[in-house]
């Protein structure tokens, strides 16, 4: 049996990783001159999101943790701002934002317990 690294056990690690799968193949709609513009911007901060979460899980002190959860936080706002600039500027339907809305709200609800959780515990110390 394989043994998983303690962020592959996180449920917001796993709707991360969905959310990181839907805005790739959405921003694959983008025109081809887009694709290294914004589209590398909307991968790059997804991607970010689960890169923070791994990093954060890596490091020994709970105030570290809460970093790396906090800049997944700012990268997941990232993500959903970019997709709304796509719509502004019609690269996407409203209606396709509007699909992945509740995906944004549940992960940034879910990181944000995870990391008022790392800060009780940081209090309890």
């Amino acid at each position: 049996m394989l043994r998983k690294f303690s962020f592959e056990n996180l449920e917001v690690y796993e709707k991360a990783r969905a959310l990181v799968s839907d805005v790739y193949r959405i921003q694959n709609y983008l025109p081809k001159e887009e694709r290294f513009g914004l589209g590398h911007q909307i991968r790059r901060a997804a991607v970010s999101i689960l890169a923070n979460l791994a990093e954060g899980s890596g490091r020994q002190s709970i105030k570290e943790k809460v970093h790396f959860i906090e800049i997944s936080y700012g990268s997941l706002m990232e993500v959903f701002c970019e997709l709304q600039t796509a719509c502004d500027i019609g690269y996407m339907k409203e209606e396709q934002l509007n699909a992945l809305r509740q995906q944004f709200t549940d992960i940034a609800k879910m990181l944000s317990g995870l990391r008022n959780s790392m800060l009780k515990q940081l209090n309890d110390q």
